[in-house]
C-alpha cells in the first residue's frame, strides 16, 4: 500500500526532492531512452503528490493550478517505479493527484499531455482525447481532458 502526501516545493526536504529527481529521470529519460530537460524550471510552482511503499518513493505526480501549465489545472509526470507497476500504483497516484486538485485548487476540469500508449489508463480515470496526437521529446502524445 502506497503512503500518499501531497506537498508544494517549498516543503519538500531534501531526500524527498533528490528522491523525486531521481525517479523522473530513472524512467523518463534512462527506462525510456529520451533525452530531455527534465528539470524545467516549473518544480517551484507545482504541488508534488508523491507515493511512497517502505519509505521507498515509488509513484509521483506534479500538480498545477489552472494558467500555471495549461489553462486548465492540470496533472505532469506521472511516473511509477518499473519494477512496482504490477501493483497498479499509477491509479493510486492519480486518484490521489484528481483529489488534490479539486482540495487545494477547487477545480475539477483537469487537462494532461498523455504518452499515447497510456490513453487507456487515463481512459478508465475519466479522462478523454482531445485533438490530434503530436511528438513531445519524441514520444507520441496526446492531450486529454476530465471535466
Amino acid at each position: 500500500m502506497l503512503k500518499i502526501t501531497v506537498k508544494d516545493y517549498d516543503e519538500l526536504s531534501k531526500i524527498e526532492l533528490y528522491d523525486t529527481l531521481q525517479l523522473r529521470s530513472e524512467v523518463f529519460v534512462v527506462e525510456q531512452d529520451c533525452v530531455y530537460q527534465d528539470i524545467d524550471g516549473k518544480d517551484q510552482k507545482a504541488l508534488h503528490v508523491l507515493g511512497y511503499k517502505n519509505h521507498v518513493l515509488v509513484a509521483y505526480t506534479r500538480l498545477f493550478k489552472p494558467g500555471d501549465y495549461f489553462k486548465e489545472a492540470s496533472i505532469g509526470r506521472v511516473v511509477v517505479k518499473q519494477s512496482e507497476r504490477a501493483h497498479k500504483y499509477g491509479y493510486n497516484i492519480m486518484e490521489a493527484s484528481i483529489n488534490a486538485i479539486k482540495t487545494y485548487y477547487n477545480e475539477t476540469n483537469i487537462k494532461i499531455s498523455a504518452q499515447c500508449y497510456l490513453k487507456q489508463f487515463y481512459n478508465n480515470l475519466g479522462f478523454k482525447e482531445i485533438g490530434e496526437e503530436y511528438l513531445e521529446d519524441g514520444i507520441p502524445h496526446i492531450a486529454m481532458l476530465k471535466t
